[in-house]
């Protein structure tokens, strides 16, 4: 009786706690990707890493003034290039920092400001929301409004070639992507995905979100995700992007990295939860680069070829833009570029476009170079990346 007594608590405490953290949305996920990627590590050839940090850039967070919003906007203008300048992958490029810029936070000086630094080859420029209650109409005006701005008046965004229609990468405020929220707040729209996809988004870039509740069940993925205009959370599960594959959705679903860390233990008996955050608070250091690599999202087919994307907050506090402008960014690429050259990987950074680009270009066909080589870390195109003083 005593043992059915124990072992009736333990069960129970676990279960609370996988809720509690919301780890019961993905844990039976984690458990087939596990699987998954055991098989595909098997697969012979170099392995190359394209990486791009996602910041969710909010010069007026909390409400801050448009004196200091201009400040935070200033210092990283300022600042962020002689960080970039001291790091090298192995195409010879340095790290962009890719801006998804809230369009309630819009303000014509600070965007003008960014927009110059871009010009220089610093920064990339998307779009970032936080709404609530809103509708499908209010929500594609709000977007097309916005991306025109940005394009006429500030030459940021790109304009699909095939058409000429401004085109632009997403992140969803308050993670809440598709009304994905239990409480149906931070959104309110339903079919959230088509019309991004209307209004000329190539690639959402909000997840992973655990532990919140918006987190999807399929995790470590890049896949099309097909909207239930009747249904909230339509991206939960979708069709996985693979080689020689064809579009199957309404919106292309870009993940970062989602896993356990063993190795930041709470009540030295739970693992931490990774999900590609830099911020002060979590560090960065060769073991969350390696879980960031090792659970990075591939397109089916080509697991020699990793999409590693994080996420940031640069303008939280002052604190935060210390940190990741002081050792936070300098700590994040030289681990980067330690990680890649101590496994004889080849790292790419790229910004949201061109890693979606990537994706496409595998899906549509076996990554080679020219000739037909297929790439290794010792060939003449290929270069190890680097670190300078």
């Amino acid at each position: 009786m005593l043992f059915i007594c124990v072992v009736l608590g333990a069960w129970l405490t676990c279960r609370r706690i996988l809720k509690y953290k919301n780890l019961n949305i993905w844990m039976w996920s984690y458990v087939l990707d596990s699987f998954k990627r055991y098989r595909a590590c098997r697969t012979k050839g170099p392995i190359h890493i394209y990486f791009t940090l996602v910041d969710h850039f909010e010069p007026f967070h909390g409400g801050r003034s448009r004196e200091t919003a201009l400040w935070f906007a200033r210092e990283w203008c300022k600042r962020y290039p002689s960080v970039a300048d001291r790091f090298v992958d192995s195409d010879g490029n340095h790290p962009k920092h890719a801006i998804f810029f809230p369009e309630e936070h819009y303000d014509e000086g600070i965007v003008d400001m960014i927009s110059d630094a871009r010009k220089k080859g610093y920064f990339e420029v998307e779009i970032h929301l936080h709404h609530d209650k809103d509708t499908s109409d209010g929500l594609r005006r709000t977007l097309i409004d916005f991306k025109t701005k940005l394009a006429e008046r500030h030459g940021l965004l790109r304009s699909d070639p095939a058409g000429g229609q401004v085109i632009y990468a997403f992140a969803h405020g308050n993670w809440a992507l598709d009304n994905s929220r239990r409480d149906g707040r931070m959104c309110g729209v339903n079919d959230e995905l088509r019309v991004l996809a209307q209004t000329g988004c190539y690639g959402d870039f909000t997840l992973p979100s655990a532990p919140s509740d918006t987190q999807t069940r399929k995790i470590n993925s890049i896949y099309y995700a097909t909207d239930d205009p009747l249904k909230p959370k339509s991206h939960d599960s979708g069709q996985d992007v693979r080689v020689g594959g064809s579009r199957q959705g309404d919106l292309l679903i870009i993940q970062g990295p989602l896993t356990l860390n063993w190795r930041k233990l709470k009540y030295h008996l739970f693992p931490g939860i990774e999900n590609g955050e830099v911020s002060e608070e979590t560090g960065v250091n060769s073991h969350r680069v390696a879980l960031w690599v090792n659970r990075a999202p591939y397109v089916l087919g080509e697991p020699r070829i990793r999409f590693v994307k994080v996420y940031t907050h640069g303008c939280d506090d002052s604190n935060t833009l210390q940190y990741l402008l002081g050792e936070g960014l300098s700590n994040l690429y030289s681990s980067l570029c330690e990680f890649a050259a101590r496994r004889n990987y080849v790292l790419h950074f790229v910004t949201p476009y061109e890693m979606c680009q990537k994706i496409g270009e595998i899906e549509r066909s076996r990554f080679l170079l020219p000739a037909g080589r297929t790439a290794t870390p010792d060939s003449p195109e290929v270069r190890p990346p680097e670190v300078r003083e």
